[in-house]
């Protein structure tokens, strides 16, 4: 059998998705939320929208939220998700031009938004922390790459298996996996949502989680997914003769 691993979708490189608050120091983390102000959102309302002009940045404390770009013909395109810690609405701000995706609540979420104005004064009084800001870019980019190169590796079954792979690791670095060892997704995506993100039909996910659940990788709900064993689930992914 061919051992060779294929591209995986990208796994969180820390606890708290790409670590941003997670990896800010006691004082650091006091100077943003006094630049900060709290503010919640339901379930399916807009963070920020693509095409606006940039006037804020927010810091997820709690809650899932999807990215989403929309095609010239109205296709809505999942890019990926975001959760507690991560730093959403950045890269409009810092980089001085519209925003190029939509990021949509999936749960509540509660958020601090921070102004676009007091997010570059509290980047200059605080430089380390412009190197976490740059490798929050550095890991979406490769995360991009590695969607990309997993979307032309695997089919089917396979390409699903390491999406719910990726959110497996992602949802237990959140909330610890039961006695059983199985896993929960935090994120709650529909089967037309995960098609997008792995550039498939609803259909295709469709017959694809009947694959996973016969062979005992994952349980099914509406809009909820267990990963039953996902080492065996990684397992699957990884083998191309699958």
């Amino acid at each position: 059998m061919n051992t060779r691993t294929p591209p995986r979708f990208a796994a969180p490189s820390a606890p708290g998705g790409d670590g941003f608050w997670t990896e800010l120091d006691p004082a650091q983390r006091t100077a943003l939320e006094a630049a900060a102000r709290p503010r919640n959102y339901a379930p399916r309302a807009p963070l920020c929208y693509q095409g606006e002009d940039s006037d804020h940045i927010i810091v997820i404390r709690s809650g899932w939220a999807k990215v989403t770009s929309t095609t010239p013909d109205g296709h809505e395109v999942v890019l990926a998700v975001r959760g507690p810690g991560d730093l959403v609405c950045e890269s409009a701000v810092l980089g001085s031009r519209h925003r190029s995706a939509t990021v949509t609540a999936l749960t509540a979420v509660r958020g601090l938004v921070v102004p676009a104005g007091r997010f570059t004064a509290f980047l200059d009084a605080h430089p380390g922390v412009w190197r976490l800001v740059s490798g929050t870019f550095v890991r979406r980019l490769d995360d991009a790459d590695r969607r990309v190169r997993a979307n032309v590796s695997a089919q089917g079954a396979r390409r699903l298996a390491m999406l719910l792979a990726h959110l497996a690791e992602l949802s237990a670095a959140y909330a610890p996996p039961a006695a059983d060892g199985s896993v929960d997704i935090g994120p709650p995506l529909s089967q037309e949502e995960l098609g997008s993100w792995m550039d498939a039909s609803r259909e295709t996910v469709a017959r694809a989680l009947a694959v996973l659940r016969r062979a005992g990788l994952v349980r099914t709900g509406r809009r909820r997914i267990t990963v039953v064993a996902p080492g065996a689930l990684r397992a699957f992914a990884h083998d191309p003769a699958e």
